[in-house]
């Protein structure tokens, strides 16, 4: 029965563990979402500046 219960509680850790690595890939993927639109909110990018062509020879 020991045996059984540490088979079953290192599962259950590796499963917490896979959880909480995905939580945190989630609230860092939507802070820096966040972060990106107040950025281009209060400070948008201004014009690309325009490319020269490149002269025929």
């Amino acid at each position: 029965m020991s045996m059984w219960l540490s088979a079953a509680n290192q599962t259950a850790g590796t499963a917490r563990a896979t959880a909480a690595a995905a939580a945190k890939r989630q609230v860092a993927s939507a802070q820096a979402d966040a972060m990106r639109q107040f950025l281009d909110f209060w400070a948008p990018l201004s014009a690309a500046p325009r490319t020269r062509k490149k002269a025929r020879r």
